[in-house]
């Protein structure tokens, strides 16, 4: 099989595509024929070497769609089609930029969809990150009035999609003007251009502030998001856009606004059951939601595709197929 491995942290010129055994499923684990997946902004951190405690060489790639070669326990038959995401994949163990990828059981989903695989491979972390962050961790709630900030990555247009659906209010943040009807057409209802600071643009709309606030875009911004909330508001950092996660000298008392509350939503820690992500491809194949996908590249064109994920003009999710 082919796979793109890293030999050490670096460049996204760094990867090699080379021929690798098909590897073997052990009792527990399952071999999957890798058919698609999406980039990540994690993946791009550990490309550069700031995942603490990954080895090297590594396949990268913390999820994928594909199908069942072989289950050692019969459980799962071969072909059923199956997306595989986050437990370890391409950090402690080798992931889905291959061919054929071996994968723990506990982090496969099940799902049936005629979609293309370019389609069905910009879903689960996607899926995942965007339904756990407005329902597990915001527990958004119609009426309400949502800032999403990072807006134009792949996870805020399909959360502004989602938020508008369920009856919320959708502030949306760019840094270009020029891509605001990007954000209005994926269910914004106001777009504000993000300088670095929003809470002045957000108290012109919302002179309260906000029900909520998904942070998209890191450490760098979070104690100005968390600003922009109404007192009893919730704020949840789920991205990184700006590779920053951690707060230099941090202080709760100064940082966090009085009565307002600070959650993470990380699928890592916890998933939606596998029925939330059939109901979702369902709404996808009902045209009901349209996914924000960028361009789909080949395996033989990785670097490509991370040199592009790192220049942050995608205008949505980036699918490899194989």
């Amino acid at each position: 099989m082919k796979a793109a491995v890293l030999p050490h942290p670096g460049g996204a010129d760094q990867f090699q595509l080379i021929e690798r055994p098909v590897p073997t499923p052990q009792l527990g684990q399952v071999l999957l024929r890798v058919r698609a997946f999406g980039l990540n902004r994690s993946e791009l951190m550990t490309r550069k070497g700031l995942s603490p405690g990954v080895q090297f060489p590594r396949v990268l790639g913390i999820e994928c769609v594909g199908e069942v070669v072989e289950d050692p326990t019969g459980e799962y038959a071969a072909g059923q089609q199956v997306a595989a995401l986050m437990g370890g994949m391409g950090r402690d163990y080798d992931g889905s930029y291959a061919e054929y990828t071996v994968v723990p059981k506990s982090v496969l989903y099940p799902f049936r969809s005629p979609l293309p695989w370019a389609q069905l491979g910009a879903i689960p972390e996607m899926f995942q990150t965007v339904h756990g962050s407005l329902h597990l961790a915001l527990k958004i709630q119609a009426g309400e009035t949502l800032l999403i900030r990072g807006g134009t990555s792949s996870v805020g247009l399909l959360a502004a999609q989602l938020a508008r659906h369920a009856g919320l209010t959708v502030l949306a943040t760019t840094r270009s003007a020029a891509r605001a009807s990007l954000l209005t057409t994926n269910g914004a209802t106001h777009v504000l251009v993000d300088e670095g600071q929003l809470r002045d643009q957000v108290r012109a709309l919302c002179p309260k502030g906000v029900d909520k606030v998904l942070e998209l875009v890191g450490a760098t911004t979070l104690q100005d998001s968390l600003a922009c909330l109404k007192p009893g508001g919730v704020g949840c950092m789920t991205g990184m856009l700006s590779e920053s996660w951690s707060i230099p000298n941090f202080a709760p008392m100064e940082f966090i606004p009085a009565t307002v509350s600070l959650t993470v939503y990380d699928s890592g820690q916890i998933t939606a059951p596998a029925a939330a992500l059939q109901t979702f491809i369902d709404s996808v194949e009902a045209g009901h939601v349209q996914l924000g996908t960028g361009p789909t590249y080949l395996l033989d064109q990785i670097t490509e595709a991370h040199q592009l994920m790192e220049s942050n003009a995608a205008g949505g999710k980036i699918v490899v197929v194989t």
